[in-house]
């Protein structure tokens, strides 16, 4: 029960700053962007579709339909995340499911997800991305690690 409700409050951690800073992005990115580093600018940007922007119709069902596949996602993650008895693979989970959670209410509420960090080299640009975006794939290298690593799901 302690490594659930680690994992939840990492999953409502990840969601309170992912949402906090897309607040902020909407507020004072809206005017102009914001140089940071010679590769690095905060630029507000709004995806309709999932990663890179892939599928961003503008449809209202292609958004529904994104929601209730993400929802479903959410669900088996949580479901997952319950179950789960190793701890590293459990915080993998939580960051993934919070990112998960935080670009789902964006889509929800502001029929796309609000993307504000901009990488680049030159004029050649990574796609725009967030935080939510940034704890999912965290998630995913701690995940692929512990599988390359051969660990076999056993409890620690």
């Amino acid at each position: 029960m302690a490594r659930w409700g680690l994992g939840m409050a990492l999953v409502l951690g990840v969601v309170a700053v992912d949402q906090t800073t897309k607040a902020l992005a909407r507020d004072i990115l809206a005017s102009a962007p914001v140089e940071l580093a010679p590769f690095f600018d905060l630029r507000l940007g709004f995806n309709s579709g999932v990663s890179f922007g892939l599928f961003a119709t503008g449809s209202s069902g292609a958004r529904w339909v994104l929601v209730a596949v993400t929802g479903v996602v959410t669900v088996w993650l949580l479901a997952w995340l319950l179950r789960e008895a190793n701890a590293l693979r459990a915080a993998a989970l939580a960051l993934i499911l919070g990112g998960a959670l935080g670009n789902l209410l964006d889509r929800v509420r502001m029929g796309g997800v609000t993307d504000f960090i901009d990488l680049h080299l030159g004029e050649a640009h990574f796609p725009t991305f967030n935080l939510a975006d940034t704890a999912i794939t965290v998630g995913v290298v701690i995940m692929m690690l512990g599988f390359w690593r051969g660990e076999d799901g056993s409890k620690t």
